[in-house]
């Protein structure tokens, strides 16, 4: 009989160990905002959380310090989750998981979820983050390429109609849970490629993550509302809120 001891060092060395890991990398990789940096650097010092909506995001970015910086912070918020996602990858491996196991997408969707959160939530600024859209875009293009597909359609669809970047991303989060069923349970789990635990546990990352987006749109969405929401100016500044 196996030393019930033994059963929990493994347990500590192959799952809570590793995945802790992920989740601390995802979230202090989350907290370096690319919207502060780039403001203080392109508006000697300034916060970009005292211009515009006070969002410190790519939006607001735009609206409130340019194009050339807003680009960056795009760059710089989808890299980190980027980097997260793969740093658990390498993190599982290490621990002595195969490539392909499930635990490793688990894992990198922990670390991405823990990053979005660090974009919302910053422990290097005081809490006060921004919205999670391009963060939360990274973590669903490196965890399924087929679900961030119909995300970036609905988003581009939606942009193009009405060029609002409010709207768009309201709805592709309101829908991302949506998608990742749908395409889990059709794609994957008919298919006999996944168990249901892990649709279930899809399903309810992807509506975890698409309710934080839109709490942190709860603003947006009540301008919308009103009809107070002003479309994206591409050919100059634009002084509305984002």
């Amino acid at each position: 009989m196996v030393p019930i001891s033994s059963v929990l060092l493994f347990l500590l060395w192959a799952y809570v160990l590793p995945l802790t890991l992920c989740l601390v990398i995802g979230y202090l990789l989350g907290s370096v905002n690319s919207s502060i940096i780039l403001t203080r650097l392109f508006k000697n010092k300034e916060d970009i959380r005292n211009y515009g909506s006070g969002n410190a995001g790519m939006t607001n970015v735009l609206r409130s310090v340019g194009k050339l910086p807003a680009a960056l912070t795009f760059v710089g918020d989808f890299l980190k989750c980027v980097a997260a996602v793969l740093l658990a990858a390498l993190v599982m491996r290490l621990f002595g998981w195969e490539s392909g196991a499930v635990w490793i997408q688990i894992a990198k969707y922990a670390a991405g979820v823990a990053c979005v959160l660090g974009h919302a939530f910053p422990l290097f600024y005081g809490f006060r983050g921004g919205k999670c859209i391009v963060t939360s875009a990274a973590m669903i293009a490196l965890t399924d390429w087929r679900v961030f597909l119909l995300i970036i359609a609905t988003f581009l669809l939606l942009f193009i109609w009405k060029r609002i970047i409010s709207l768009a991303s309201v709805c592709c989060a309101a829908l991302y849970p949506v998608y990742a069923f749908l395409v889990t349970f059709f794609l994957d789990y008919r298919e006999g490629e996944c168990s249901l635990s892990y649709l279930l546990f899809v399903t309810a990352v992807a509506l975890f993550v698409g309710i934080l987006v839109l709490i942190r749109h709860k603003a947006n969405i009540g301008r919308l509302r009103r009809g107070e929401e002003k479309p994206v100016a591409l050919g100059k500044k634009s002084k509305a809120q984002g």
